[in-house]
């Protein structure tokens, strides 16, 4: 199982999103998502977030928290536990993402994006601000959201 974070940065009402649209065989393709990546070796994973953060959008945080743990079984491209951060920064310029476009969304506006199915269900408490919570996000071979836990019990 892939370790990872996902790391959602509030500015002034608004979250940066990241439209994947750059990469060529990408599981995130033309799909809006916060930053994050894998974990690399000997990384802890707050020094992930971080260095995540600083390639993909060159910002400094002024705040970071984590906020649940997701596990994504996605059997058509493998499995992942990803650690959810909440961040804010007072910087609002943008640079160029190789991994797609960078863009300030207002927080009302988040959930109307193509998002995954399953980011729903931790958007919602993230944007509310809610507390820690461990997510399960079961896919099919066709990227369907099939089953979902939120905490211990299963909601779908």
């Amino acid at each position: 199982m892939q370790l990872t974070t996902l790391i959602y940065i509030e500015n002034d009402g608004a979250y940066l999103m990241l439209h994947r649209i750059k990469k060529v065989h990408d599981l995130n393709t033309n799909k809006w998502v916060g930053l994050g990546g894998k974990v690399e070796t000997n990384e802890s994973l707050l020094e992930c977030a971080l260095r995540e953060v600083k390639e993909e959008a060159n910002i400094s945080l002024d705040t970071i928290e984590c906020k649940g743990i997701i596990t994504f079984i996605l059997p058509k491209w493998g499995n992942e536990c990803c650690f959810l951060y909440k961040a804010t920064t007072h910087q609002q310029s943008l640079i160029n993402c190789n991994e797609g476009e960078l863009h300030w969304i207002d927080k009302s506006n988040i959930l109307q994006l193509n998002l995954w199915e399953g980011d729903h269900y931790f958007l919602k408490p993230l944007l509310n601000d809610e507390g820690f919570n461990e997510y399960k996000l079961v896919y099919d071979n066709n990227d369907r959201l099939v089953e979902v836990w939120i905490n211990k019990e299963n909601i779908k």
